[in-house]
């Protein structure tokens, strides 16, 4: 496959680690990153705000608990594949699907056949198309991302959802705005109501996806829980929440060292 050219990362796309350059990603890392990276040296851009002339990204291990965050140098990678561009390659390979989420990609191929937005597979999918590594399994669903730089009509987003039903497998998707990311069943299925949006900071709630004070926005990570764990959605969100209580300890760690006597109250 034939990468594309070079451009600014963007959460999902998917990074080969230049080889001269593993050594520096080790440092730090759990030990089955080394023998993953050595084996397999691709890592996923992932959301989350990154120090100058840096890169969050995730290293994916073997099994579902291996997974770990750090941030690169924008030099170290060699190629980038955006989510679109496997797209592009699942529909003109004679690629035979190997497991259940690849025939779902293919039954949603067909029935998105006039969506214009770029988007492609990401997740396990993404993963084994851009790198030949076997990671699906039969339990596997199909991550989706759209690219939507302008505003999705409602009744757009809902048709969009209505076709992403009754495949092979679910279909997590995931729509990506210049200042957040989202899901497209929520934000088909909103009414009147905020939904939540995934910012580098944490999860927001917030009924306009597009709005530039999204980015300035506080995360909200108990309203979020709360949300989370009253709504049947998936093996997605309930990573999500995971992470929530996460980030609410944090959170609240940093609260409880900032007022500890002799040391400065600090911001949160």
């Amino acid at each position: 496959m034939q990468p594309l050219e070079i451009a600014s990362p963007r959460v999902h796309d998917l990074l080969q680690l230049d080889s001269d350059s593993l050594h520096s990603t080790y440092t730090g890392a759990p030990s089955w990153v080394r023998q993953t990276l050595t084996a397999c040296p691709w890592v996923v851009v992932r959301r989350a705000n990154a120090p100058a002339a840096q890169i969050a990204v995730g290293v994916r291990g073997t099994l579902r608990s291996e997974r770990w965050g750090r941030f690169i140098l924008k030099d170290m990678f060699r190629q980038l594949l955006k989510p679109c561009q496997l797209l592009a390659f699942a529909q003109s390979s004679a690629l035979s699907p190997r497991t259940p989420p690849f025939t779902t990609l293919q039954q949603l191929i067909e029935r998105w056949r006039g969506l214009t937005l770029p988007w492609g597979p990401t997740g396990s999918v993404g993963f084994e198309l851009a790198t030949g590594r076997p990671v699906t399994t039969s339990s596997s669903d199909l991550d989706v991302a759209i690219r939507a730089n302008v505003r999705i009509p409602l009744e757009q987003a809902r048709s969009l959802y209505e076709c992403a039903t009754g495949l092979e497998t679910k279909a997590d998707i995931r729509v990506e705005t210049p200042v957040c990311g989202f899901a497209l069943e929520e934000f088909a299925g909103r009414g009147p109501a905020a939904i939540l949006l995934r910012v580098p900071r944490g999860i927001v709630l917030a009924k306009d996806p597009w709005s530039d004070e999204i980015g300035s926005m506080d995360p909200n990570y108990a309203a979020a829980r709360s949300i989370l764990l009253t709504r049947d959605c998936g093996r997605l969100r309930k990573n999500e929440c995971r992470c929530t209580d996460m980030q609410m300890n944090r959170r609240k760690g940093a609260a409880t060292r900032s007022t500890s006597p002799g040391r400065k109250r600090l911001p949160l």
